[in-house]
C-alpha cells in the first residue's frame, strides 16, 4: 500500500506561483542594476582601494564574481534527511539524469554547487575554482584534497537564474574531521558566511545533536537571521508524535542558538511525492508556501542587499584612505633634514593617539569611532608598506579622472543611495548620465588657478 502513495506525484505549480518564476520583466532590471553597481565600485571604490592597499590590511578583495553572484541558499544538516532530496524536489530534478543521488546510507559526499547554465552539464571543483568570474575561486586555499570533493552542476532552470543552490556532505556524529581529508569545519565556515539563507534539515525520527552538529552550530553564531530550521519528513510521524518532536527539537537546540528570536522552523515533507495518508497535509503545504515565501525574500532583496554591502566596503576602504593620508602628512610634518625616516616613523606608528591621526578623523569627517579600524592593524600594515610609498590624498588627482576621494565619497552619498532608490521606484537604471564623470558634474582642475 505504501507504494501507492509514493508513486503518486504531488502537484507542484505553487512552487512557480510563490516565487514568480513566470515573470521575465526582473531578471532584465537586475541585469542593469548590477552593471551599474560594477560600474560604480571598478570606477569610484576600486581605485582608492588600489592606490592605498586596502586589500593587504583586510584580506578581502572583491571580485567580480562576487558582485554578480546570485543568492546563495545552504543545506546542511545530519546524514539521510533529505537534504539532496529536498534541492530535486524544489527543482523539479526528480528522475532526470541530473537528480542528486539521495539513499537511506550516507551518500553526498561532496559539496554541490547547483547553478544556472545555458546547459545541463557538470563542473569539475578544480575548475570551479580557477574560473575567477565565478564566485568560488577563494576555495582553492582548502587544497586539492578538497577540490575532489566539490563539484557544479549546471542547468538552465528559471529557479537558479535567481538563486544557487549548495548541498553539503551531512554531518556524522562519529567521524573526526581529519578522516574527510579536508578541513570540513573551515569549508563549512566559507559557505556560511556567504550565504544569504541557511536551511538546516532534521528528520524527526533521527534527532541526535551530536558533537559535529554542536560545533556546526557554534559556527553559526551571529548568523541567526539567515538559519531557518526543517523538520523533514514529517509526514512519517502521527500528529501528535510530530508535536512531541517539535518539543524535543527546540529542547536540544536551545542551548545551541542562544538569541530572543529563536530561528524559524518549518515542518513538511520535502520531496516529490505525495504525504502520507492521513497526516496534517493541509498545514504541511502551508508550511512549504511559508518556507518559498522566504525564499522569495531573499531573492527579491538580493539587489539591495549588494548594493548595501559595497557601500559598507566603500566606507571601509574611504575611511582606510584618509587614515593613510593622516599617518603620511604627520610623517612629512614631523620630518626634518636632519632626522631619520625610520626613528620618525616608528614614533607616529607606535603611539598614534599623541599625533590625533584617530581623533583628527572623528573630527573632520562623519566617520563613526565604531567604524574604525584597530591601530595595531596599522603597524603590521606599514610594516609592510613603507610610508613612503603613499601619496597624500590632495596628489591622488589628475585632470581627466578627477579625485579619488570626491569619487569615493560621491559613490557612498549619492551613486549608490540613487541605484537603491531606482530599484525600490522600479525606475530602469539608467547608465548614461553618469557614465562619464559620475553624476553630470565636470571633473575639475586642481592646477588651474580660478
Amino acid at each position: 500500500e505504501e507504494d501507492d502513495f509514493t508513486s503518486i506525484l504531488r502537484d507542484r505549480s505553487h512552487i512557480d506561483e510563490t516565487l514568480r518564476l513566470a515573470t521575465e520583466e526582473k531578471a532584465r532590471d537586475y541585469a542593469a542594476a548590477l552593471e551599474r553597481l560594477r560600474k560604480i565600485y571598478h570606477t569610484s571604490i576600486k581605485p582608492m582601494e588600489q592606490a592605498y592597499k586596502y586589500n593587504e590590511l583586510r584580506q578581502h578583495e572583491i571580485s567580480d564574481g562576487e558582485i554578480t553572484s546570485k543568492p546563495m541558499v545552504l543545506f546542511l544538516g545530519p546524514w539521510s534527511v533529505g537534504k539532496s532530496s529536498m534541492i530535486n524536489y524544489l527543482l523539479g530534478m526528480h528522475d532526470s539524469p541530473y537528480q542528486l543521488y539521495t539513499g537511506a546510507e550516507p551518500t553526498t559526499s561532496e559539496f554541490t554547487v547547483i547553478m544556472h547554465g545555458e546547459k545541463i552539464r557538470s563542473v569539475e571543483g578544480i575548475v570551479m575554482a580557477a574560473d575567477s568570474s565565478r564566485s568560488f575561486s577563494p576555495l582553492e586555499k582548502f587544497g586539492q584534497n578538497f577540490l575532489e570533493k566539490l563539484i557544479g552542476i549546471e542547468m538552465p532552470h528559471k529557479m537558479l537564474e535567481r538563486v544557487t543552490f549548495v548541498d553539503t556532505p551531512g554531518i556524522i556524529e562519529n567521524r573526526k574531521q581529519q578522516e574527510r581529508g579536508y578541513p570540513f569545519n573551515d569549508v563549512c565556515q566559507w559557505f556560511i558566511d556567504r550565504a544569504d539563507l541557511i536551511f538546516v534539515v532534521f528528520d524527526p525520527t533521527k534527532l541526535d545533536v551530536g558533537l559535529e552538529l554542536e560545533m556546526l552550530f557554534r559556527q553559526l553564531k551571529g548568523r541567526e537571521s539567515q538559519i531557518r530550521i526543517i523538520l523533514n519528513k514529517a509526514d512519517n510521524l502521527a500528529t501528535q508524535d510530530l508535536m512531541r518532536v517539535y518539543g524535543a527539537l527546540f529542547w536540544s537546540l536551545a542551548p545551541l542558538i542562544n538569541v530572543t528570536e529563536p530561528p524559524r522552523v518549518y515542518v513538511s515533507s520535502f520531496w516529490p511525492y505525495d504525504y502520507a495518508p492521513d497526516t496534517s497535509r493541509d498545514l504541511f503545504k502551508k508550511e512549504e508556501i511559508s518556507l518559498l515565501e522566504d525564499l522569495n525574500q531573499v531573492i527579491e532583496n538580493r539587489m539591495e542587499n549588494k548594493i548595501a554591502f559595497i557601500r559598507q566596503h566603500g566606507i571601509r576602504v574611504r575611511i582606510h584612505g584618509l587614515l593613510v593620508d593622516r599617518y603620511v602628512q604627520t610623517f612629512k610634518d614631523k620630518m626634518s633634514f636632519f632626522s631619520d625616516p625610520e626613528i620618525v616613523f616608528k614614533e607616529i606608528v607606535d603611539d598614534p593617539d599623541k599625533f590625533y591621526i584617530f581623533k583628527s578623523i572623528l573630527a573632520k569627517t562623519n566617520v563613526s569611532k565604531f567604524d574604525l579600524p584597530n591601530r595595531d592593524a596599522y603597524r603590521d600594515f606599514f610594516g609592510i608598506n613603507p610610508v613612503t610609498n603613499f601619496k597624500p590624498l590632495t596628489a591622488q588627482c589628475s585632470y581627466m579622472g578627477g579625485c579619488l576621494l570626491d569619487k569615493i565619497e560621491r559613490a557612498i552619498t549619492n551613486e549608490l543611495p540613487a541605484l537603491l532608490s531606482s530599484i525600490n521606484s522600479g525606475k530602469q537604471p539608467g547608465l548614461s548620465s553618469c557614465e562619464a564623470t559620475g553624476c553630470g558634474e565636470k571633473p575639475k582642475n586642481r592646477y588651474r588657478k580660478n
